[in-house]
């Protein structure tokens, strides 16, 4: 037998895919949905593409509220750096979606900045951006009661600004190293 070849289909899925095959038992309702959900994804994957290219050739949107302009246009006002990985080990690591750390003038301190976009219907966590800053401190060896934090969800027109306490990212930090070293622990019995 010949099998045709889809050469043009390599590295993709499609939708009712048998991997996926779970869609066999949703009825019309839940296959509309899941499937919208699934539609809302990938143009949440092509605004954050746009985000990045327009953020690195500093390319301001019109101002206006929509989520994604202020998103851009705060990231280039900001000077950030847009999709960083931020690495403490190969068990815990990210990218975050605009990044940036330096002497604030008023503060009169340094001061980290994480902002993150969110396309999609469900709400962001703030936890998520928590995670980013204690990263970042563990990755680049400060205390968090060094530097100032300032994190911002952008979603929904709208934008959430958290500015945690020191005490908050030391937890997390603690939290990640802790998990980190049992994760390698299990990983030398494997081995």
């Amino acid at each position: 037998m010949r099998f045709n070849e889809h050469s043009d289909l390599a590295g993709q899925h499609a939708f009712l895919s048998p991997s996926g095959y779970h869609w066999i038992n949703y009825d019309a309702l839940k296959l509309t949905e899941v499937y919208r959900n699934s539609q809302m994804a990938k143009r949440g994957i092509e605004l954050h593409a746009f985000a990045h290219r327009a953020i690195q050739l500093g390319q301001k949107l019109p101002k206006s509220g929509k989520t994604l302009n202020r998103y851009v246009n705060d990231a280039i006002g900001f000077r950030m750096t847009t999709e960083q990985i931020l690495y403490y080990s190969r068990n815990c690591f990210g990218h975050a979606d605009t990044i940036c750390f330096g002497r604030d003038r008023e503060l009169a301190r340094e001061l980290l900045r994480v902002h993150d976009l969110k396309t999609g219907v469900n709400p962001g966590s703030m936890h998520q951006l928590e995670v980013y800053a204690s990263i970042f401190c563990l990755e680049y060896g400060f205390k968090a009661d060094e530097i100032a934090i300032e994190l911002r969800i952008y979603q929904n027109d709208e934008v959430v600004v958290s500015i945690p306490e020191p005490e908050l990212i030391t937890g997390l930090m603690n939290i990640i190293t802790i998990a980190d070293r049992q994760i390698e622990s299990m990983r030398a019995e494997v081995q």
